[in-house]
């Protein structure tokens, strides 16, 4: 078998079969495959596409080139949850605690953040001693005394799709849906949930800007885990304005702890029970979304779900008075308002552009060795449709250094357009693929 081939066949919109797909994910992983030829094959994917037989292949050959994660070890369905990313996503540091509350185990391989989308585990680490490489041993101990663990992804969990993303980064094949689709789901299969709940995020400060792109990968990535024998759901979800308040680390950390304590923001709260109820679903525990949700909402209200994510931050080393106590974290030395020149309706928001002022401020990696800063960040008082008054404050920012103060009011003032007319909010989600 030869690679020249093969890109051949796929440069023609042929399918490739199972063999053929097999030889060029082996053999790139191993080395053998030089990046020309692999690049070559993905711009032809890119162009041409693969059908749903195609990207399950892929996608399972993808997770088999690494460690294949048994939790088997651990009490009943388990399940997982992913996010295809966006700004001010906390909802893991919600849904995880009211989920084991549930009696339900979550066992959850995370990642860092980078670029202007923050990752779970660089917000947990905000926690002063909170500790995200665990050993196996101690991982399925925590979720099977407490019902959560999160951890930073294992290096040889799916290798080859770390070798390909770093390829399809730099030459423009990033936006294909089936390379995208076997992406996560390869890292979900390898991670080893029963169930797995997709949040697919579109609008300005997602991946997927497009709500009919979304719905495409969605339905792609759910067909790939059900074919692969896992139980997967999507929910589309609304990324044109960030998600709850609060854009950085710690900031992200306390909302999520308020959200816990029955102060979370309306369409957060929406996002998280979307999710949590899918993945009470899929584990058997309610017969229908509408339940599930009444049983989450519970967890909340007796304080179960706080007492959870206490224990959880404890287990894993972290300073649990911080989550009684919020005032305890430590934010920016440098607080700023962003106010609005003028009366008016806050008629857009580029998501995106509020992630890149946080950024700036130190909140989140340009590159892979950049230095987070946890107290850096912004909080957003003013949405989409919102009415806002000349003079009023549209977010608050934290910073330790007034040049990158500077620099970020500037990106987060281009961020929001006001205007004169009602705008009509956007929806928190568009659709559910099952």
């Amino acid at each position: 078998m030869r690679m020249y081939d093969i890109i051949d066949k796929k440069r023609l919109g042929e399918k490739l079969s199972d063999e053929e797909i097999a030889f060029f994910v082996k053999g790139y992983t191993e080395g053998s495959i030089p990046d020309y030829q692999a690049s070559a094959l993905l711009m032809a994917i890119a162009i041409n596409g693969m059908d749903v037989h195609e990207t399950t292949c892929l996608t399972l050959l993808m997770a088999r080139s690494g460690e294949m994660l048994d939790l088997s070890v651990i009490k009943g369905v388990h399940v997982d949850k992913h996010s295809s990313g966006g700004v001010g996503d906390k909802t893991t540091l919600i849904i995880g605690p009211m989920v084991a509350a549930l009696g339900i185990p979550v066992a959850k391989m995370s990642g860092r953040g980078l670029g202007h989308t923050g990752g779970t585990i660089d917000k947990l680490e905000s926690i002063p001693g909170f500790n995200t490489s665990l050993s196996k041993e101690k991982f399925f101990d925590n979720v099977n005394s407490i019902g959560l663990a999160v951890a930073g992804q294992t290096a040889n969990l799916a290798p080859a799709d770390k070798k390909l993303y770093a390829l399809r980064d730099v030459t423009a094949t990033v936006s294909s849906i089936p390379l995208i689709a076997a992406s996560i789901m390869s890292k979900k299969l390898a991670a080893g949930a029963d169930v797995i709940v997709l949040d697919v995020k579109t609008g300005s400060g997602a991946f997927m800007k497009d709500v009919d792109n979304a719905k495409e990968l969605a339905g792609r990535m759910v067909d790939i885990g059900n074919n692969a024998g896992r139980k997967t759901y999507a929910v589309i979800t609304d990324m044109n304005d960030p998600l709850g308040i609060a854009v950085g680390n710690s900031l992200e950390v306390i909302e999520a702890i308020d959200a816990l304590k029955g102060k979370g923001d309306k369409k957060l709260m929406e996002v998280v029970y979307q999710l949590a109820s899918y993945m009470v679903v899929g584990a058997g525990k309610a017969a229908s979304v509408l339940e599930a949700r009444t049983m989450l909402e519970k967890t909340i209200e007796s304080g179960k779900a706080l007492e959870t994510f206490a224990k959880f931050v404890k287990a894993q080393g972290g300073d649990e008075r911080y989550v009684y106590d919020t005032s305890l974290f430590k934010l920016g030395a440098i607080k700023e308002d962003l106010c609005s020149d003028s009366d008016g309706i806050i008629s857009g928001i580029r998501a995106d552009e509020v992630g890149i002022a946080a950024l700036i401020l130190g909140a989140g990696r340009e590159t892979k060795d950049s230095v987070i800063d946890p107290s850096v960040g912004i909080l957003i008082h003013k949405k989409t449709s919102d009415h806002i008054s000349a003079g009023e404050p549209i977010a608050t920012l934290y910073s330790n250094d007034k040049e990158k103060l500077d620099e970020a009011l500037k990106r987060l003032k281009n961020a929001f357009t006001i205007g004169d007319d009602e705008i009509t909010p956007y929806p928190v989600v568009y659709g559910t693929v099952e």
